[in-house]
């Protein structure tokens, strides 16, 4: 027998959303969809339990969402006392969201439903992301995606998430080209830009912090509170969930574990994205005379010399260790994801790794964290770019 859902806890955004009748209307529809959306389908005296709100208040609500084609109705569940039970579900068709995901050496739309399915997407790779490239490629693809949509479908597009490097401009050495290559990233505003060119709401977000949204939306079905999240791409980055919420910081670095300093095998201090990148790999590729463009045709088979892998996986896995065990201290968190664009079996080795890696640390007073796969792997950052709009519009401040 499925075991009944918890009780919903406010959370202080969700209290500020309720500040006049309107408001409070929009506050329950976005409580009542998060709920569906975190249980799969649920009845109208099964969201009264979860909120504390009138099996009358949630009637309206469901009709109101149902009339909008939000939510659909189930099967009617026989067998109790008194009139069948009707479970309601999200209607996938309800909704549908734009994600742009704008990287070192390929630019990615995606467009998905409302239960973050991913219907089409158009890739492009690129020695570095020039500036007006992308943005065309962005208008260009969004229109297209659009046009495979009904008439009625497409004036249910919420909005364009972009997942982006924050100062991508600074990365120009690294890239090899021309720091004035660059220079337009610094000094013009894409997601203005996008949002004239195509006419609806677009965001904004760091790729790696889109990566670890990705995951608390679409991840596990029953999620930890409170998570550390790795991500492995052409650079490393992270994320933190915390009481169940995405925690940005005041000035949307928390969770830049890239920047965090960690020996390595010399002993020597360097920063993780020294180490933990894919880029370290592609160097070491390339010093070795052999084509690295695999790491970024395809993440799903590398057929890459053993011996590099095999070291690659060592000092990253150290290195994140090392970056796992600082956080810890700060904090507490029981559970440690790491993620990536690279093959599933290559995550797994990884992730293993760090765990055998923290296993030989020093961790008194500390508990040692459960150490995961990530359950999105190279769509995550798409993914992520395209639950912005969907948290704005539709959702809670992730419930626990």
């Amino acid at each position: 027998m499925k075991d009944a859902p918890e009780p919903f806890r406010a959370t202080p955004q969700a209290d500020a959303l309720g500040t006049n009748q309107s408001g409070m209307r929009a506050q329950n529809e976005r409580l009542v969809l998060t709920l569906i959306r975190r249980h799969g389908a649920l009845s109208k005296s099964e969201i009264a339990r979860l909120t504390g709100l009138s099996v009358q208040t949630v009637s309206v609500i469901m009709r109101a969402l149902e009339d909008e084609s939000l939510i659909l109705r189930g099967e009617p569940q026989r067998g109790r006392v008194g009139q069948p039970s009707v479970p309601m579900k999200l209607n996938p068709r309800g909704a549908f969201f734009h994600g742009l995901k704008i990287g070192r050496r390929s630019v990615e739309m995606v467009l998905t439903d409302f239960l973050g399915t991913i219907l089409a997407r158009r890739v492009r790779q690129h020695e570095y992301p020039d500036y007006e490239t992308v943005l065309a490629f962005a208008i260009e693809t969004a229109n297209e995606l659009v046009a495979t949509l009904s008439t009625d479908e497409r004036a249910r597009i919420a909005g364009l998430g972009i997942a982006m490097p924050f100062e991508i401009w600074g990365w120009a050495t690294t890239l090899g080209v021309d720091p004035r290559a660059m220079t337009p990233w610094k000094e013009r505003d894409i997601r203005q830009e996008l949002s004239e060119g195509l006419g609806f709401p677009v965001f904004l977000q760091n790729d790696a912090t889109a990566a670890c949204s990705a995951e608390l939306v679409f991840g596990e079905d029953e999620q930890p509170s409170d998570f550390l999240h790795f991500y492995v791409a052409f650079f490393i980055g992270g994320g933190v969930v915390l009481d169940g919420r995405l925690f940005q910081g005041p000035n949307g670095n928390a969770g830049a574990v890239g920047s965090m300093p960690v020996p390595d095998k010399t002993g020597r201090m360097r920063q993780l994205i020294d180490l933990a990148s894919l880029v370290t790999l592609e160097k070491r590729l390339q010093a070795r005379g052999i084509d690295a463009s695999e790491l970024w045709d395809s993440s799903e088979h590398w057929a890459l010399p053993d011996d590099l892998v095999s070291d690659w996986l060592d000092e990253a896995a150290e290195a994140i260790a090392h970056a796992v065990h600082g956080a810890l201290a700060v904090l507490d968190c029981s559970t440690v994801k790491i993620d990536g664009w690279m093959p599933q079996e290559l995550r797994r080795e990884l992730t293993e790794r760090v765990g055998a890696c923290l296993r030989k640390h020093d961790l008194t007073g500390l508990d040692m964290p459960d150490i995961r796969e990530g359950r999105i792997g190279p769509d995550a950052r798409a993914l992520g770019a395209a639950s912005q709009p969907l948290l704005s519009r539709f959702l809670m401040a992730y419930l626990r």
